[in-house]
């Protein structure tokens, strides 16, 4: 019997993997067009409110699939202040400031879409660097610099304003794998906020008479 069970579960496994590749090969054969955003996350580092920006830039499929990647960074100045006292008393006061900054790609799927509404389960993951320095403004040539990935997943709320502008909201947790050298706790819960803007949308509503916005238009919700 248990036997059986195994090899019915194979075969539905098997049967689902093959309806996904088939809705991902019709995906991939739609119309496409580009995804730019900006983003804002929320997160703590060692339970301090902190921020992180990103700039993303990739491609949506049928407004189903949407892939790309881009850059994030650590906008919040959190650092870690010390007092050292010398061999004659004297007291010395430093302020230590942890920055990094990584690389990220995207795969966010929709699973639900109305005209303005939108629910989709985004995957993110990353790798880059963090390194502490003794100023707030980031100093790129700061060393020594520690290795970090992230793995980001989520679900993703987001509302059209016009057929080119939306707005957005993940709510997800931040994983980070991170040299020990590094002693902030980073990995936390997460929510961010997106401004998303379709440029190819607003280019077909501006220019409805085009080559382009005819062979590839018209803007739609």
């Amino acid at each position: 019997m248990p036997r059986l069970f195994l090899i019915m579960t194979c075969l539905c496994s098997l049967r689902v993997s093959a309806q996904f590749l088939d809705t991902l090969h019709n995906v991939f054969n739609q119309r496409s067009h580009v995804d730019a955003r900006l983003e804002s996350r929320y997160g703590l580092i060692n339970n301090t409110a902190t921020m992180v920006r990103g700039v993303r830039l990739g491609i949506a499929f049928n407004r189903k699939l949407r892939l790309g990647g881009g850059l994030s960074w650590l906008n919040t100045n959190y650092f870690e202040r010390r007092i050292l006292i010398q061999e004659n008393n004297e007291v010395i006061i430093t302020d230590r400031y942890l920055k990094f900054a990584y690389l990220c790609f995207y795969a966010d799927f929709v699973f639900h879409k109305t005209k303005r509404w939108q629910l989709s389960v985004p995957i993110q993951i990353g790798g880059g660097g963090a390194w502490y320095q003794d100023r707030a403004k980031y100093d790129l040539n700061a060393y020594p610099k520690y290795a970090i990935f992230l793995y980001e997943p989520g679900i993703t709320v987001q509302f059209k304003i016009f057929r080119w502008l939306g707005l957005g909201s993940d709510f997800g947790c931040r994983m980070v794998l991170k040299d020990k050298r590094i002693t902030e706790r980073i990995s936390s819960p997460i929510i961010s906020l997106k401004l998303m803007l379709w440029p190819d949308q607003l280019y077909y509503l501006l220019f409805p008479k085009s080559k382009m916005s005819t062979k590839k238009g018209p803007a739609v919700w």
